[in-house]
């Protein structure tokens, strides 16, 4: 199955950035990992801190991968064209915040994201991921 692994603003900055929140491994490490666990899914990785990018990538991948792990950062809570992006397109969608966001400001409790994938996973470190690819895979 192919499966994309779509990264919106900061997450390029994994490892460095607030690190007590996110942890201290880059994102690039942790994909290196997803890869060798999962061996038989091919697993594409796209991260962009635009938010026109990251629909372009959504409709780009949404109708010919199996499945796609979003985490659009900060665009969860502002972008109506990310939810609008991912309604549009056929391939299932499994939202991802390392964070829980719910414990976070008020303002991240507003999701413009989670009514249109098929599932959401918060707080759970990179962990989440990994979460998101199990069920895509047995979904």
């Amino acid at each position: 199955m192919k499966i994309a692994i779509i990264n919106g603003p900061n997450l390029n900055l994994l490892g460095k950035r607030e690190t007590d929140i996110y942890g201290n491994m880059s994102f690039d490490q942790f994909l290196e990992i997803l890869r060798k666990k999962y061996p038989a899914q091919e697993i594409h990785y796209f991260q962009s801190n635009v938010e026109g990018e990251l629909i372009n990538e959504l409709q780009r991948v949404g109708y010919e991968f199996g499945g796609i792990v979003l985490n659009p950062g900060g665009y969860t809570h502002t972008s109506v064209a990310i939810g609008d992006a991912i309604a549009a397109i056929k391939t299932p969608v499994v939202e991802v915040h390392i964070s829980n966001v719910h414990a976070r400001e008020d303002f991240r409790k507003l999701s413009h994201v989670s009514a249109k994938a098929a599932g959401s996973i918060f707080g759970l470190g990179l962990r989440g991921y990994e979460l998101a690819i199990d069920w895509l895979i047995t979904h």
